[in-house]
């Protein structure tokens, strides 16, 4: 289990016996959102194997829209009935999605090796459809990551049986990593940017939000917006995304976009992206079209290597 582990250079992903895949996936997506369907409808069609990661909620951005009126083809929609469209489209082209939380992405001479809660997944492609979310985090966190810091409740919860820990967390359906983890630490600080439900006696729910990391070489403490501290000994961040410069060692980045071609190519070989995580406009339309142009180059691109 150790081996999993993140440390603070993000090394390349060790396999262990245990989690060794002996499927080598044409290409792994990461992210249920528009971008991530239009791709995995495209490459379907063009019988590649992939894994697709992400939630059945898919979108949450989607989802949380009153009404969509510039998509083309339909009247005006809402954001939850355009989510049950998609669902009923990847239900048709037999598409399924694998409901883990990916934290680290490391490339080899074969593809890349993707860990998904504790587990590799082997794949010679990546796309990144992974939505707009903050470069590095709070401050202090990605600096921290290894050392105290961690993505994973189920990976890394052990090292912190009876100690103090603080938990961000960043939707409801991932209270269940939550209770996991109050029951292997002795005291849990947490915050939520939703109204939760959790009531544990060793768990305090923060009524401000997480500032920065404390700490030099390891984590120490967490300091909220309101100048409160509280010393510690690790903090999970649980959140739909993870930072795309911190899941992937080396890609570049403009600010909180990731940088790409025409084709949805990155400065990594084999790697993609499209939709939000490239930049504005954060349109479903420019998502679809990104993730539908970065699937016929990655078919392209797997062509080319064969």
């Amino acid at each position: 289990m150790n081996e999993l582990k993140i440390n603070a250079k993000l090394n390349p992903i060790v396999e262990s016996e245990s989690n060794k895949k002996t499927d080598i996936y044409d290409v792994a997506i990461i992210g249920a959102g528009p971008a991530g369907l239009s791709a995995a409808l495209t490459l379907n069609v063009h019988n590649k194997n992939i894994v697709w990661f992400g939630t059945n909620s898919l979108s949450d951005k989607v989802e949380k829209s009153e009404k969509i009126a510039n998509y083309a083809g339909l009247d005006v929609v809402s954001g939850k009935e355009l989510n049950n469209k998609f669902r009923k489209q990847m239900k048709t082209a037999g598409l399924e999605l694998t409901d883990k939380m990916v934290t680290q992405i490391s490339k080899n001479k074969k593809g890349f090796m993707v860990l998904a809660d504790n587990e590799i997944y082997k794949a010679k492609t990546v796309l990144l459809t992974i939505g707009a979310v903050p470069s590095k985090g709070i401050t202090n966190e990605q600096e921290l990551i290894g050392r105290g810091v961690s993505y994973c409740a189920t990976c890394d919860g052990f090292l912190y049986k009876g100690k103090t820990i603080a938990v961000f967390c960043g939707a409801q359906r991932y209270e269940h990593e939550v209770e996991y983890l109050a029951e292997i630490a002795d005291e849990v600080y947490l915050y939520t940017t939703y109204d939760s439900k959790i009531n544990l006696p060793n768990v305090e729910i923060l009524k401000k939000p997480m500032k920065a990391v404390l700490g030099e070489n390891k984590v120490q403490g967490i300091e909220l917006t309101d100048g409160t501290r509280f010393d510690i000994d690790g903090a999970f961040f649980l959140r739909s995304s993870v930072a795309p410069a911190t899941i992937l060692k080396k890609l570049e980045m403009d600010g909180a976009h990731i940088v790409v071609n025409r084709n949805c190519e990155t400065n990594i070989e084999g790697c993609f992206a499209a939709g939000d995580c490239t930049g504005r406009p954060y349109q479903i339309a420019k998502a679809v079209g990104e993730g539908n142009v970065a699937a016929h180059k990655i078919v392209e691109y797997l062509s080319e290597k064969e």
